[in-house]
């Protein structure tokens, strides 16, 4: 497993960052900062490179291209005072690893790295398809780790959204996310979902499509949904019987945290859609 390399050991957030990661057993090491990071790349290879939360998206970005001169494959997880779309576009497009602002979630950043430590096939991962604020279009491979790593994005660009309604978004897609890329795919990196995000004056649009056969909602017997007979935990043992992995709430979850999920004929495509109040949205643009 690759080290990790923090810039700055200042702030909280990257002590406790650093404090976790010793305790996974992963080598990590700070850096006073920017020019004492970029000798440290010079003199010894990390996999990861995690940079100051006391500074900025732009400056961390500016950065990134110094160190990719010194070490092109590194991964690069980025801590920030804040962002704006265009910052996060900019930082999809630099093929960011992950994206982090306040509050920080140590433990979500952590698993992160360490998954990051050990990761030999992100750099394609993701595949911008269109970007501008308001609307961002990607292929991802099928991978969890892939779908992580697209959420920490999705987060940042619904930044100034009500929490209650950016985590109740976040929820649905995630178990949407997770569903198509196991379902529709069953986690064959080699298979890609598309997932489209599009703010309108009046709501949050996602539409996800993945590359399976769909389905008919008569024949899910392995999904919370199906209720059988009204015994809700009925799905656990159809999933046991069937080899899959615990779960079957994905759709049902989902469904429960955005106002309208709307699916196509053959169940392969799928819109989440989360209404906000226009006065909201006013404050977004």
């Amino acid at each position: 497993m690759s080290r990790v390399l923090l810039i700055g050991s200042d702030t909280e957030v990257s002590r406790a960052v650093g404090t976790a990661l010793s305790e996974m057993d992963l080598p990590a090491e700070y850096s006073a900062g920017h020019a004492d990071a970029l000798q440290r790349l010079r003199l010894r290879s990390f996999g990861v490179v995690m940079t100051d939360p006391a500074c900025t998206l732009d400056e961390d970005l500016a950065l990134l291209e110094e160190i990719r001169q010194i070490r092109p494959g590194i991964k690069c997880i980025v801590l920030a005072q804040r962002s704006t779309p265009e910052e996060v576009i900019a930082a999809l497009r630099a093929r960011v690893f992950a994206c982090f602002t306040p509050p920080f979630d140590v433990t979500e950043i952590s698993c992160l790295a360490r998954a990051a430590a050990s990761d030999s096939q992100w750099s394609d991962d993701i595949q911008i398809l269109s970007a501008r604020p308001g609307w961002v279009s990607v292929r991802v491979n099928c991978r969890i780790i892939t779908a992580e790593r697209l959420l920490t994005f999705a987060r940042e660009l619904s930044a100034k959204l009500p929490d209650d309604i950016r985590h109740e978004m976040l929820v649905g897609l995630r178990e949407i996310l997770m569903n198509a890329m196991e379902h529709g795919a069953a986690f064959n990196p080699e298979q890609v979902v598309e997932l489209t995000g599009v703010r309108t004056g009046r709501s949050m649009v996602y539409y996800v499509r993945d590359p399976g056969a769909g389905f008919r909602r008569d024949s899910l017997a392995h999904a919370a949904t199906a209720d059988r007979d009204g015994d809700p935990v009925a799905h656990i043992e159809k999933r046991e019987e069937l080899g899959v992995r615990p779960g079957g709430y994905g759709m049902l979850l989902a469904a429960g945290t955005v106002d309208e999920l709307i699916y196509n004929e053959i169940g392969n495509e799928v819109i989440l859609i989360k209404y906000v109040d226009p006065a909201v949205t006013a404050l977004l643009t």
